[in-house]
């Protein structure tokens, strides 16, 4: 049952996410910020510690339960190191999923990465190379890689 609850409540954030992203003008960029600041926000007023109790990495694994473990740590920085906490308690609360986002994105574009690059193609953008048909004219250089 545990499971489900995750699976339902996990799910039914993304949804919410693709219905703003699908009928709002809100790029996905701007909806992350605003789920990681909802977790924050709701980690602070008391809400979300009881959706995490219920639904498990349901409530922790989307973009609220970053913002959920930023909030959190914090709270147990400060009241470990007084003031100075607020400053070091969101890493110090997050650096597992930071450090996983860095260790798998270099391995990802390792990986990915194309193993030799085709020479690239040099197109002039601007008019005729050298032309001074107007003062001040700037040539601009595209690189075309392909």
């Amino acid at each position: 049952m545990e499971f489900l609850w995750a699976f339902i409540i996990g799910g039914a954030f993304c949804a919410v996410a693709q219905i703003l992203i699908d009928t709002t003008g809100l790029t996905p960029a701007r909806i992350l910020v605003l789920y990681v600041t909802l977790g924050v926000f709701l980690t602070a007023v008391g809400i979300y510690k009881p959706i995490v109790d219920f639904a498990g990495c349901g409530a922790t694994t989307p973009l609220l339960g970053f913002g959920y473990s930023l909030a959190e740590g914090v709270r147990t920085a400060v009241d470990k190191n007084g003031l100075i906490g607020a400053l070091t308690g969101g890493l110090t609360g997050t650096s597992a999923g930071i450090g996983a986002a860095i260790v798998f994105g270099f391995e990802i574009v390792r990986f990915a990465a194309p193993r030799r690059a085709s020479a690239a193609k040099f197109r002039h953008v601007g008019g005729q190379r050298g032309s001074s048909r107007r003062a001040g004219a700037v040539s601009f250089y595209v690189i075309q890689l392909f």
